[in-house]
């Protein structure tokens, strides 16, 4: 049986990753695979257009491929813009310009939840492992750009993703250095999500607290550092390196506050089938998520606390989930929209 041919792609503000294969036995079959700078165009179609051309180089075509781009932004049915680009994207149009089988539109955290079921063990980094229900409800978590939210449920064998802006709830501190953090960040922001930590500005938002209320001062390379684009990959890697005390002491709060906010999660949805920290962030701390700090915020929710240690945690360390994630929902609009015979 000839396989149907799928187009997936991951849009970010940053970088697109864009592959074209197939599913076979449930193993997505990558054919091509590439990685583009999203500002060096000036629309989606132009790059989707640089990949179409690789394709065709190769002897292939995307023409009668079902597809689904995750793109980080809001998504309005068939209507996608980006965050931070000046892209519109609509699924119509892109099946109409391709010629495509079908194509769809969802949010990219929607599309980590779907990616869930091809991540392989390895792919994973257990942090808890709890006693996981075959059927349980899951939760998606992952602080990158952004902070995103994903809440999975399984209905007939089968589970449906459901997206969710969940991480601009307001922030909940847990202790008193937590109170003047929320009270820091209030003077500058008004309202105060989990978000605003819970992400790479907000790490160094984190720093800059500690900084100025005098929990100590920066080191002289992060000094210099801090003022320029990548402030949180110095402020992490220094951190995690112990070259900077006030840089672990942010990532310490950062951790703490992370598990709570996974652990609030895992109560609201009683997540017997695990919960999975995803993002851009958790693969690179993954030593700062596995120091115990993570776990012990999430842990610590009073008399829940022994229902707590029942809940299966996990990093997700592949950061291509949400291309998996695509290749899933491209293979199910594939099977949905086959004619009967």
């Amino acid at each position: 049986m000839t396989p149907s041919y799928l187009l997936a792609a991951d849009v970010g503000g940053t970088k697109t990753e864009i592959a074209w294969g197939h599913i076979a036995a449930g193993r997505i079959e990558i054919v091509a695979r590439r990685v583009y700078s999203s500002g060096d165009y000036a629309t989606l179609e132009a790059l989707i257009d640089d990949f179409s051309a690789a394709l065709e180089s190769a002897g292939h075509r995307i023409a009668s491929s079902s597809a689904c781009l995750a793109v980080a932004g809001p998504v309005d049915g068939d209507t996608a813009s980006l965050t931070n680009l000046p892209w519109r994207i609509q699924g119509a149009t892109l099946a109409a310009r391709y010629r495509l089988h079908a194509a769809r539109i969802i949010n990219d955290f929607e599309g980590v939840g779907h990616g869930l079921v091809h991540l392989a063990p390895d792919e994973l980094l257990s942090l808890q492992a709890g006693e996981r229900h075959a059927e349980g409800a899951r939760v998606a978590v992952g602080a990158g750009t952004g902070l995103g939210v994903a809440v999975l449920t399984c209905h007939g064998g089968r589970y449906h993703v459901h997206p969710t802006e969940a991480g601009h709830m307001d922030f909940a501190p847990t202790d008193a250095v937590q109170d003047e953090l929320l009270e820091w960040l209030r003077s500058e922001l008004g309202h105060v999500s989990y978000e605003r930590i819970l992400s790479g500005s907000g790490l160094t938002r984190v720093f800059q607290f500690l900084m100025e209320c005098g929990y100590g001062l920066p080191s002289t390379v992060l000094q210099q550092a801090i003022e320029g684009d990548q402030a949180a990959s110095v402020i992490s890697a220094l951190g995690l390196q112990g070259r900077d005390p006030l840089a672990a002491r942010a990532l310490d709060v950062f951790a703490h506050v992370y598990g709570a906010f996974a652990g609030n999660m895992a109560l609201a949805l009683l997540a017997r089938g695990g919960v999975y920290i995803a993002g851009g962030i958790a693969p690179k701390i993954a030593d700062k998520m596995a120091d115990g700090r993570f776990m012990q915020a999430f842990l610590d929710k009073g008399r829940f606390r022994d229902f707590l240690t029942t809940i299966p945690v996990d990093v997700v360390m592949n950061p291509a989930v949400g291309l998996y994630g695509a290749f899933e929902v491209a293979s199910r609009l594939a099977a949905d929209t086959m004619p009967r015979i």
